[in-house]
C-alpha cells in the first residue's frame, strides 16, 4: 500500500534554441504597448491619430516628468490618467489631467506633464503621514478622443475604451522604506516636535528582506534513494514583496540555481533533483529530473491546470562540480550549465544554455502551496552524487552571472573529486588482478561473474582483516598503520570501513584530528547508504556541534533514509545485524544477564524449554531471533524453539510467532494452511496480534477487504498499533468498505494512533507528515520530524550490532573504546553516556588514544538529548560547579543541570540543589518555577529547603534510611531548636548533641545496610564546620 505517484508527462515537440551565453534573454509581456483603434466611419483619418508617453524615469515619484507627444486629426481631447492598485483594492484613479487640441490638428505636438500622487504613495511615514501605503502596480493611460460633431457624437463618452489612439505604461512603485520623507515646510511646535521624537521610533518600518533563500549550504549525499530534504516556503514579512509574490503566481519568475557532482546518471526512468509538491500530492511547477542518459527533465504546470514537459539537449556531466541555473518567466525556462576551477571559484564559465519558449500559456506556481523536494521521496528516487549550494530567488529572473551561487568550501569539494579520482584508479587495479585474491571455488566462482563483485569482495576482505586487528586488546596500537588499508577498503566499495575513517579522523582516535576528512569520509559512505555513516550526519546537523551547521531538514533527510531501512532491514535474516538494546555499564542486574549460548542464563533457559515451559520457549526463540541479550542471531534454532512451543503448548504468543514464520516461510517451507488454524488458534485465545494477523491474511491472500476491516477494528480496539496503521493504509488506498474514495485525514490519524504504538511504520509517516506540513492536524514541525525518525533510526540492526561488539568488548575485559565511539558519533545516547563511563573508569586509555575530552564530550552530547538518563546532568551540573579541567566554572549552568535531573524526578538532583541553598546560594526564580515550586514558597529559603527535602525523600521510594530523610530530619531538629530555644547557649549546645547523635546514627545505619557511596561530589555543610564535607553526589542511594 503505497501513495500514488504523481504525474508525469511525456515531453512535447517544444522547438528548443541554444544561444551564446552572453546573450541577455528578454522575456515575458511587454510594458509599454499602442493600439490604434479604427472606427468604421474615420477610416480614411484615423491611422494619422497617435499618442506616445516618454518618461526619464519610470517610478512612482512626485513631480515625475511624463513627455506626452500626439497627433489629432480633428478637434480632440487629451487625456492621461494614473490608476492604482493596492492589495485590497484595485482601479484607483490617483491622478487625471485633460487637455483640448482644436486649432492644431495633422501636427505632431508634445505636452510636458509633471505628474502629483497623494503623499501616502510616494513619502515615508512621519508625524504627519502616519501610514503610507503599499501600492504593487500603477498604470499611466493616455488616449485621444474627437471632438464630437452630431447629436449622435455628442453622446459618446471620452473615456479610454472610446479612444481613437491610445497608450499606456507600467510605472514602478518604489517600497515603503525606500521613500523620501517630505519636507511639510511648517515649524513644529516645542511640545509636538517632542511627542513626534518620542513616538518615531514606534512606526512601523519595512522589515529587512530579501526574496533569496539558501536552500543548502552544506553538501548532502545524495544516495538514490527515495529520501531527500524537505523545504518549506513562508509568506514574506515585507507586505511589498508578500503582494508580488501573489501576483506573480499565474505569471511566475523565479531562479533556482544548485551545485551538482554526479556519479551515474539516473538508473530507472527519472530520479530527482529538485521539484515541488502540491496539496494534492502531484508534482507541480518546477519539477527537475535527470534521465537515463543524463539529460535534464523539466515539467510545468499551467494556468488551465494541465502538465507539459521539455528536456535538454544536453547531458549533465558525470565526477566534476557543475552549477545548473534555471530561470522561469511566465511561460518561459532557461537553463544553465556552468562549472569553475576548484582552484580557483572565483572563475565560473558557462558551457551550455537552452531557452523553452514555445509554450501555449503561462505557468502556475505558488510556491507556499505545497513544499519543495530536493533528492529523492516517496515518489522518485534522488541522484547518485552531492548536492553543494542551492540558491532559491522567489520572485526576479536572473542571469549566471547576476546569480551569487559559490561555492562555500571548495577544499571538501576538491576532496571529494581527489577521492573518486585515487578510488577509480584502485578499483582498475584491483579489478584487474582479481585472480590474487581468489580463494576456493565458490569465492572463485562468485569474483568471475562479476568485477564489481571482485572489487567489492577485496574490499571487504581488507575491513575484517583490520577491523580484527583493531578489536584485539591492544588493537588501537597499530591504528596509523591501519589508516591506509581502511582507505583502500573504501575505495573498493565497502563503506563500513569510510565510517570507521569519518570516526578516527573526527575524534582523533590513535591519530591527529582531522576534520577535513572526518567530513570526506563520512559523505562518501553516507553516499553509498552505510547506515551508521548516514546517521553520524544526520546526529551532527541535528545538534549542530563539529562544525556542522545546524538544519533540521537535512538532518531529516539523512535520518529518513535509515529509518525506511529500519523497516526493510528488521524483516531480513541476512546482514550483520543484532537487536538493539540499552544496556548501561552502570547498570549491574543488566550486565549479569548477558549471556552466549555457553552461559549459565541461556542454558538454564534450553534445559526449561526442553522440559516445556512455554515462558522459556518463548524468551529463548526471541533471542535467537533477533540476536538479544548477548545471543548470536540465529533465525533457523529460533523457528525450531516457535514450532516446538507452537505446537505443544497452549501460549498463543508462541502459536502466533509460529504462524507468521508459517505465512511469510522464514527458514521454512511456507504452510498457509496450517498458519491459518495456528493464528485463528491465537486469535480465539484473545491475542490482539492474532487477530491483526487475520485481518493481515484476507487482505493479502483472499483480497477480502469487508473481512481485513473487521479484524483489524478489533483488533485496534484491544490496542494493536499494527491493526491501526493497516486501517490507514486501507482509508489511503481508498478501498476501505463502504467509503468512497481515498480519506487521507483519516488515514493520516489511524497512522498517527500506531505511531504512539510504536508502530515503525506508522512512525515514519507521521514523521513525514511533520516535515512537509502537508496533512491536516499536522502542522509543519521539522525538529518533531527529525526526532521521530531519529527514534527508529535507531532500531536499526547493523547499528545493535556494533553496539553488542562493544558491550561484549567490554564484558570480555578488552578494550570496547573502539566500537563504544562508532556508536556514539552515530548519535546513539546510550552509546555517549557508556563511553563517558569507560573514560572516568580508565582515563589513562582516554588520554592515549582520543584526542578529545572523552568524559566532557560524551556526557555533554548525552544530556542534548531527548531521553538522557538523570545521572548525565547531575555529572554535567558536578562539573560545571567545581570546573572541570579546562572548563571554567558556571553556577548558574549547574543549577540548572541539577534542576534538570530534579525535573526527571531524581531524588539526588533534588537534593543537590537543596545543599546549593544550604550554602547560601540563591537559586534562579525561574528553575523554581521550572520545578513548579509555589511561589508563595519562593519567598523564603526555609520553606524552599522544606518543599526540596520533602521531594527528596518522596522521589527516593520513601525509604526509611537515606540520605534525603536523614536530610529531612536534621532540618526538622533545626527548625524545631531555632523555634523552641532562644537561649544562644542552649541552642549551641543542643544543635551540638544533635548533630553527635544524628552522626553517630547515620553511622550506625551504614554498618547495617552496607551503604556505600562512590564518585561524586554530595557535600554536607553542618553549622559547626567552617567547610563543607564532600562525598558522594551518584551513587549515594542503595
Amino acid at each position: 500500500m503505497c501513495l500514488v505517484p504523481p504525474r508525469v508527462k511525456g515531453l512535447q515537440d517544444i522547438s528548443i534554441c541554444i544561444f551564446v551565453c552572453s546573450f541577455v534573454p528578454s522575456f515575458g509581456r511587454e510594458t509599454l504597448l499602442t493600439t490604434p483603434v479604427i472606427p468604421q466611419s474615420d477610416q480614411s483619418i484615423a491611422s494619422e491619430d497617435f499618442i506616445h508617453l516618454n518618461i526619464l524615469e519610470k517610478r512612482v515619484l512626485n513631480d515625475s516628468e511624463v513627455s506626452v507627444q500626439y497627433l489629432c486629426s480633428k478637434p480632440c481631447t487629451v487625456t492621461l490618467e494614473a490608476v492604482a492598485s493596492s492589495e485590497f483594492r484595485t482601479g484607483v484613479l490617483v491622478y487625471k489631467k485633460r487637455w483640448k487640441n482644436e486649432k492644431h490638428l495633422h501636427i505632431s505636438r508634445t505636452q510636458t506633464v509633471h505628474l502629483k500622487f497623494p503623499n501616502i504613495m510616494v513619502y515615508r511615514d512621519d508625524y504627519f503621514i502616519r501610514r503610507s501605503i503599499i501600492v504593487p502596480t500603477v498604470i499611466l493611460y493616455a488616449w485621444i478622443n474627437h471632438k464630437p460633431v452630431g447629436s449622435y457624437d455628442a453622446k459618446r463618452d471620452e473615456s479610454y475604451l472610446q479612444a481613437v489612439a491610445k497608450n499606456y505604461t507600467l510605472l514602478e512603485t518604489v517600497p515603503p522604506c525606500e521613500r523620501p520623507y517630505k519636507d511639510h515646510k511648517v515649524c513644529f511646535k516645542w511640545s509636538s516636535e517632542h511627542m513626534w521624537r518620542l513616538q518615531a521610533n514606534r512606526i512601523p518600518q519595512c522589515p529587512h528582506e530579501t526574496d533569496a533563500v539558501e536552500i543548502l549550504s552544506f553538501p548532502y549525499a545524495s544516495s538514490g534513494e527515495k529520501t531527500g530534504i524537505v523545504k518549506k516556503f513562508k509568506r514574506f514579512h515585507n507586505r511589498e514583496l508578500e503582494t508580488i509574490r501573489q501576483h506573480q503566481i499565474d505569471y511566475p519568475k523565479f531562479t533556482i540555481s544548485v551545485w551538482l557532482y554526479l556519479l551515474h546518471h539516473c538508473e530507472k526512468n527519472l530520479c530527482g533533483i529538485f521539484y515541488f509538491i502540491d496539496p494534492g500530492e502531484m508534482y507541480s511547477t518546477p519539477a527537475v529530473f535527470l534521465n537515463e542518459e543524463g539529460y535534464v527533465h523539466i515539467q510545468m504546470r499551467l494556468v488551465k491546470g494541465e502538465d507539459l514537459a521539455v528536456k535538454t539537449s544536453f547531458s549533465l556531466p558525470l565526477k566534476q562540480w557543475f552549477r545548473l541555473d534555471l530561470s522561469f518567466n511566465g511561460g518561459q525556462v532557461c537553463v544553465t550549465q556552468g562549472s569553475c576551477l576548484l582552484h580557483d571559484t572565483s572563475k565560473y564559465s558557462e558551457h551550455l544554455c537552452v531557452l523553452f519558449s514555445s509554450f501555449r500559456e503561462d505557468f502556475y506556481y505558488d510556491d507556499m502551496a505545497g513544499y519543495f523536494i530536493l533528492g529523492g521521496s516517496g515518489y522518485a528516487p534522488g541522484i547518485e552524487g552531492f548536492f553543494g549550494p542551492v540558491k532559491y530567488h522567489r520572485l526576479n529572473i536572473l542571469e549566471s552571472k547576476q546569480i551569487s551561487n559559490r561555492l562555500y568550501d571548495k577544499e571538501i569539494m576538491k576532496q571529494i573529486e581527489l577521492y573518486y579520482e585515487r578510488c577509480a584508479d584502485i578499483q582498475e587495479i584491483v579489478s584487474g588482478y582479481g585472480h590474487l585474491v581468489k580463494q576456493g571455488q565458490a569465492v572463485q566462482k562468485d569474483l568471475s561473474e562479476d568485477q564489481n563483485n571482485t572489487v567489492l569482495e577485496v574490499g571487504r576482505r581488507i575491513f575484517e582483516k583490520v577491523a580484527k586487528n583493531l578489536s584485539r586488546a591492544d588493537g588501537l596500537h597499530y591504528m596509523s598503520s591501519s589508516i591506509p588499508f581502511l582507505m583502500d577498503s573504501s575505495c573498493c566499495g565497502y563503506h563500513k570501513a569510510s565510517f570507521f575513517l569519518a570516526v578516527i579522523f573526527e575524534t582523533g582516535l590513535a591519530v591527529p584530528v582531522d576534520p577535513l576528512q572526518g567530513l570526506l569520509y563520512s559523505l562518501v559512505g553516507a553516499q553509498r547508504s552505510e547506515r551508521l555513516a548516514v546517521m553520524n550526519l544526520g546526529y551532527k546537523h541535528y545538534q549542530g556541534i563539529n562544525n556542522y551547521p545546524l538544519d533540521l531538514e537535512l538532518s531529516y533527510a539523512y535520518y529518513n533514509d535509515i529509518a525506511l531501512k529500519t523497516s526493510l532491514d528488521q524483516h531480513s535474516t541476512k546482514g550483520d545485524q543484532a537487536f538493539v538494546e540499552t544496556i548501561r555499564l552502570r547498570d549491574d542486574e543488566l550486565l549479569k544477564a548477558q549471556t552466549k549460548e555457553n552461559g549459565d542464563v541461556f542454558m538454564w533457559l534450553k534445559y526449561e524449554a526442553t522440559r516445556g515451559n512455554a515462558a522459556a520457549q518463548q524468551r529463548l526463540a526471541q533471542m535467537l531471533f533477533w540476536g538479544q541479550q548477548g545471543v548470536a542471531k540465529n533465525p533457523e534454532a529460533a523457528i525450531e524453539w516457535y514450532s516446538k512451543g507452537a505446537l505443544e503448548t497452549e501460549d498463543p504468543i508462541l502459536i502466533y510467532d509460529y504462524a507468521i514464520v508459517l505465512f511469510k516461510g522464514h527458514g521454512v517451507k511456507k504452510n498457509t494452511r496450517l498458519a491459518l488454524e495456528l493464528m485463528k488458534k491465537a486469535a480465539s485465545k484473545g491475542l490482539h496480534q492474532a487477530m491483526n494477523g487475520l485481518g493481515w491474511y484476507y487482505h493479502n491472500f483472499k483480497r477480502d477487504y469487508k473481512k481485513a476491516a473487521k479484524y483489524w477494528l478489533k483488533a485496534e480496539e484491544m490496542g494493536n498499533p499494527d491493526a491501526s496503521y493497516n486501517l490507514g493504509a486501507l482509508h489511503l488506498d481508498g478501498i476501505y468498505p463502504g467509503v468512497p474514495g481515498r480519506n487521507r485525514t483519516l488515514a493520516a490519524e489511524y497512522f498517527y494512533k500506531a505511531a504512539q504504538g510504536g508502530h515503525i511504520e506508522g512512525t515514519i509517516r507521521c514523521s513525514l507528515y511533520y516535515i512537509t506540513g502537508n496533512m491536516e492536524n499536522f502542522a509543519r514541525d521539522p525538529e518533531k520530524a527529525v526526532i521521530w525518525a531519529k527514534h527508529i533510526a535507531e532500531k536499526n540492526g547493523y547499528l545493535g550490532r556494533v553496539i553488542r561488539k562493544a558491550l561484549d568488548a567490554y564484558l570480555e575485559l578488552h578494550e570496547a573504546l573502539l566500537y563504544y565511539v562508532l556508536a556514539a558519533e552515530a548519535g546513539v545516547e546510550v552509546s555517549q553516556t557508556n563511553l563517558a563511563h569507560i573514560c572516568e573508569e580508565r582515563p589513562e586509555l582516554a588520554r592515549r588514544y582520543l584526542a578529545t575530552n572523552c568524559v566532557w564530550r560524551y556526557y555533554n552530547f548525552s544530556i542534548s538529548q531527548i531521553n538522557a538518563p538523570s545521572f548525565a546532568y547531575l555529572k554535567m551540573g558536578d562539573f560545571y560547579y567545581y570546573g572541570y579541567q579546562n572548563h571554567s566554572k558556571d553556577f548558574e549552568q549547574s543549577v540548572q543541570m541539577y534542576a534538570q535531573a530534579a525535573f526527571e524526578g531524581d531524588s539526588q538532583g533534588l537534593f543537590n540543589l537543596a545543599l546549593l541553598v544550604e550554602e547560601g546560594n540563591s537559586i534562579p526564580p525561574y528553575i523554581l518555577d521550572h520545578l513548579e515550586i509555589n511561589r508563595t514558597l519562593q519567598s523564603s529559603n526555609i520553606s524552599i529547603l522544606q518543599e526540596l527535602y520533602q521531594r527528596c525523600w518522596s522521589h527516593s521510594n520513601q525509604e526509611l534510611i537515606n540520605p534525603c530523610s536523614l536530610a529531612l530530619l536534621y532540618f526538622y531538629l533545626r527548625v524545631f531548636w531555632n523555634n523552641i530555644l532562644h537561649s544562644t547557649l542552649i541552642y549551641f549546645m543542643g544543635t551540638f548533641l544533635v548533630s553527635i547523635l544524628v552522626a553517630f546514627a547515620v553511622q550506625y545505619f551504614q554498618s547495617l545496610s552496607g551503604f556505600t557511596c562512590s564518585k561524586g561530589f554530595v557535600f554536607y555543610h553542618f553549622p559547626w564546620e567552617s567547610t563543607p564535607q564532600y562525598t558522594s553526589l551518584l551513587n549515594c542511594f542503595p
